[in-house]
């Protein structure tokens, strides 16, 4: 037996229903509900046929400007135009064999031009070589042969320049690119700049390259955002976003002014181009977040205005040099400002000027706040850092500084940023004796002695010997090792001078005490709420 829906018309008990006004209204609102919807719908007269239930001038123009309203904008137009610009880049890196002092191979991994530890690093580590690609598709194992890679790039002259990153360049001994026609061209590496992740590349023949400018402008959260690029190899792609966020900072080094991209971008993106809808380059695609390894719609290009600055470098004398004054800084918190008496947690304090620096001649001091530079306000320790980095050595700059609560300015000439700087502990005393007990600061959670008491601690500031884990200490970072150098701007030599300068600052109804801290052989400020009573 087939099982059949059933018809009740066939069944002795179905009385047809008569027509009514109810229904025919009901059906004609119904109609009306569609019509929202574009499509064209008619009424029904028994004594005439169909009628058109939008006969009127006024329905006919509604109809006329849904239909106008439903028409998608799409993109083509601009990728016609901006798609020839953009380039795969495929290297090949011939890998030394690395021996260590056993004559093994060694396999560190130490070639990434990212600093250890930051979000960057730990991506392509994770991910695989300086391209992002898994080891599958990249050439045979690490420390053995050739390592291939690949990613994107986009011409930026008709003479065949082309910006790409530095992590996708780095260290190759053959470059090639291939444009959207498929043409392939050899390349040469023109500069890098590790810090900025971003690389200056040349076709060495041909000519009349159809190239994409960058933007002059900022772009704004919600712009639209196409990212064209060879995401996993397949050649020229197109995916569209909008711009998430910008100024994002993501671990990278003090120079991190990203743009948060949705748009999908995936392995083999990196160097690839951001465009708005002018057709221009708002951004250089650099690096993703995402646990999988795919897009998940987080992505970030390096902004225009620093790839137009870096690159105007790289051409001219193939390296970058930046400007610097010679200080370690840190952001102002609310806590560091409430302790410095500022209405605003704004600035760049000074942890520790270099000795020797431009800073430290000029005059400036560990917990002086950077509050401008050449007249232009400083939001916080990023802005100074981009700031300084942007301007030429042998530049002279005006700082306004914020010294022990009185407005200063201080004028000086930049250095030139050295490409590493050493971080030194003092290592006066040696000897590995063991560390007294100390006395307790019972307000902080601390327990402290004279730094010249503790082997290795050196000979200013008090030494913390214990923190006890539930303190506010404990919560700002504090641990055993770490010397206190300074309270309240003043400097300490024994747990007597540290509990006088909180009562000091609690006498001054402060909410947090400043403290200068060294740990691993650098300075920073941190601010400690005071207990009551």
């Amino acid at each position: 037996m087939t099982d059949r829906p059933t018809d009740l018309s066939s069944l002795p008990s179905y009385r047809r229903p008569r027509r009514s006004l109810f229904s025919a209204r009901k059906f004609a609102l119904m109609a009306s509900v569609v019509a929202g919807l574009g499509v064209a719908v008619y009424g029904f007269s028994p004594s005439h046929g169909p009628v058109d239930l939008f006969s009127s001038p006024a329905q006919a123009q509604v109809n006329n400007e849904v239909r106008k309203v439903a028409q998608p904008v799409g993109f083509a137009d601009i990728v016609e135009r901006v798609k020839p610009s953009v380039i795969s880049v495929k290297v090949n890196i011939n890998e030394k064999v690395a021996k260590d002092d056993s004559g093994n191979n060694g396999n560190n991994n130490d070639d990434s031009p990212f600093q250890p530890g930051s979000p960057m690093e730990r991506f392509f580590r994770h991910f695989g070589g300086p391209d992002g690609m898994p080891p599958g598709m990249r050439g045979g194992p690490r420390g053995h042969g050739a390592v291939t890679g690949q990613g994107s790039g986009f011409f930026i002259s008709a003479d065949g320049y082309a910006v790409t990153n530095n992590h996708v360049v780095d260290g190759a001994d053959k470059v090639e690119v291939t444009t959207d026609d498929g043409k392939t061209y050899s390349a040469k590496v023109i500069g890098t700049d590790a810090r900025t992740d971003v690389a200056l590349i040349k076709v060495e023949r041909g000519s009349n390259f159809p190239f994409a400018k960058l933007s002059e402008g900022k772009p704004r959260i919600g712009d639209w955002v196409l990212a064209v690029g060879n995401p996993f190899g397949l050649g020229g792609t197109v995916t569209a976003g909008i711009v998430s966020a910008s100024g994002r900072d993501i671990g990278n080094g003090p120079y991190d002014d990203f743009i948060q991209i949705d748009a999908p971008v995936n392995k083999g993106n990196s160097g690839g181009p951001a465009f708005n809808t002018e057709g221009e380059v708002m951004g250089v695609n650099t690096a993703i977040y995402s646990p999988s390894g795919g897009s998940v719609g987080i992505a970030f290009s390096i902004p225009a205005s620093t790839v137009k600055n870096v690159i105007a470098q790289l051409k001219d004398k193939g390296t970058v040099s930046r400007g610097w004054i010679g200080v370690q800084i840190q952001p102002v918190t609310a806590d560091i400002a409430d302790s410095l008496g500022l209405k605003k947690a704004e600035g760049a304090l000074v942890a520790e000027p270099q000795a020797n620096g431009p800073a430290a001649k000029a005059g400036i001091e560990s917990g002086d706040v950077i509050t401008a530079v050449n007249g232009d306000a400083v939001k916080d320790a990023r802005e100074l850092a981009r700031t300084i980095g942007g301007l030429a050595p042998g530049n002279a700059v005006k700082l306004n500084v914020l010294h022990k609560g009185q407005d200063k300015v201080v004028n000086l000439t930049l250095g030139q940023l050295p490409n590493t700087i050493e971080a030194k502990a003092d290592n006066d005393n040696d000897d590995k004796g063991g560390v007294t007990r100390g006395t307790d600061v019972p307000k902080l959670g601390l327990t402290v002695a004279p730094a010249n008491s503790v082997a290795g601690a050196g000979k200013d500031g008090v030494v913390v010997t214990e923190v006890d884990p539930k303190s506010a200490a404990a919560e700002r970072g504090f641990k055993e090792g770490d010397v206190i150098l300074e309270v309240a701007g003043k400097n300490v030599a024994n747990a007597g001078d540290v509990r006088e300068a909180i009562n000091a600052a609690r006498a001054d109804n402060k909410n947090s005490v400043l403290m200068r801290i060294k740990s691993g052989g650098s300075s920073r400020f941190v601010a400690v709420p005071l207990a009551k009573g």
